[in-house]
């Protein structure tokens, strides 16, 4: 007669979703936001000295950036940023790559205005983890710790949104924070996405230390 132990059956093993991001280290990855389970893709990179260089260069100066600009990537965005930069004449490899993220997001998205963003930040912009509501938005941090982002499992999504003393904790697994690296280029896909409504990319500032200073670039399409 077989033991009373062995006639409780194993509870049912939780399912393993499949991830809803892509990395990888080539500008190809990028793509992957149109696809339906993917609300990050993200291209790795360390960035080559020169461009570090370039970015210490503006760090480097007490002024802060603050720079905003609206309509096609090219030679009128450039001098318009290079006008907003502390160190211009250093900034050249920096003003490429602004220029080479701005074109690649016009091409991917089939749109000649692009929405973009180049600013020094001293403390967490948005540090409560949240969802945009547009559709999708383009961050690279330059300098300084990357965003923070939440693995789907690890979202109580009842808990977003302006607090209140009746709201549950966002945050249901906190070591399942995952962080962006500096020189990541990393697309996340909002609840304005058509389709994805109620399943955008759930994230948040970093911290940062005393006195360290983060250069974030954000580009919204059209």
């Amino acid at each position: 007669m077989p033991h009373a132990a062995s006639l409780v059956s194993e509870p049912a093993p939780h399912p393993v979703e499949p991830p809803h991001w892509a990395f990888g280290d080539d500008i190809v990855v990028l793509p992957r936001i149109f696809d339906d389970a993917i609300s990050l893709a993200v291209m790795t990179r360390t960035l080559d000295p020169t461009l570090a260089g370039a970015v210490q260069a503006q760090l480097g100066e007490s002024r802060s950036i603050g720079w905003q600009w609206r309509g096609p990537a090219g030679t009128e965005m450039r001098e318009d940023l290079a006008r907003h930069l502390p160190s211009p004449d250093q900034a050249k490899t920096l003003l490429d790559d602004v220029e080479a993220i701005a074109l690649a997001m016009a091409y991917l998205f089939e749109t000649d205005t692009i929405g973009i963003r180049l600013r020094t930040l001293e403390g967490a912009m948005c540090p409560r983890f949240h969802v945009d509501n547009l559709a999708v938005r383009l961050v690279t941090t330059y300098a300084g710790p990357g965003s923070e982002w939440l693995p789907e499992h690890a979202v109580n999504r009842a808990g977003l949104g302006a607090p209140r003393a009746d709201k549950p904790e966002s945050v249901a697994d906190p070591a399942a924070i995952e962080q962006l690296s500096a020189g990541d280029v990393a697309l996340l896909k909002g609840d304005g996405w058509i389709g994805n409504e109620g399943r955008g990319l759930v994230h948040r500032s970093p911290k940062t230390g005393p006195g360290e200073r983060r250069l974030l670039l954000a580009l919204d399409p059209g």
